[in-house]
């Protein structure tokens, strides 16, 4: 296997040593940003048990929320493949984006002009200071993979994500893609 650095837009896949890991535990997270100040990504297969219009009663459609990270877990954060509706956006890589006006995207949101398909909330996010995930990947904490999906990656099922993503690793990975959450309770 050939063994990635990490950079934005690619993906981690927690490896199945971090069981019992509350916020990563079989987490696939998009990396929004890399570099020698460390790292900020959301875990895009944790959704929570509430929508956006319970959050922001400004919101009328009931986007789902999703747990980005066990940081600042009491702000919301978005990532979106419109960047030509929401401005100043940040471009994370392949056509996904980062943020932008908030009073603009609820407007667009009302008028059905964004869509859950456009469209991922999150509250909180991952963070690694610097080099705390070059750590984390020498302690095979993670794998870096490419995001085949591109911006695409706003539309997947979370249900199932990090099992594919094990079965498409392939080798010992595959044994992993059918074991419990927690191994003790087998």
């Amino acid at each position: 296997m050939v063994i990635l650095k990490p950079e934005k837009g690619k993906l981690l896949i927690a490896e199945p040593t971090l069981t019992g890991d509350v916020s990563f535990n079989r987490s696939v997270v998009l990396l929004a940003e890399h570099n020698e100040e460390g790292s900020v990504g959301f875990i895009l297969n944790k959704p929570l048990e509430y929508n956006i219009s319970d959050l922001i009663t400004e919101i009328e459609i009931p986007f789902q929320v999703y747990n980005g990270g066990p940081v600042e877990q009491d702000n919301l954060y978005f990532i979106h493949k419109v960047p030509d509706l929401i401005a100043n956006s940040i471009e994370i890589s392949d056509g996904i984006y980062w943020g932008g006006d908030f009073d603009d995207t609820v407007s667009l949101i009302n008028q059905k002009v964004i869509s859950e398909d456009d469209i991922r909330f999150f509250l909180g996010y991952s963070g690694w200071s610097s080099l705390q995930l070059d750590q984390e990947l020498t302690s095979k904490s993670w794998v870096v993979v490419i995001n085949d999906y591109q911006s695409a990656i706003i539309q997947k099922s979370s249900n199932a994500f990090w099992k594919e993503k094990m079965v498409e690793l392939g080798g010992n990975y595959l044994l992993w893609s059918n074991a419990p959450e927690n191994p003790s309770l087998n």
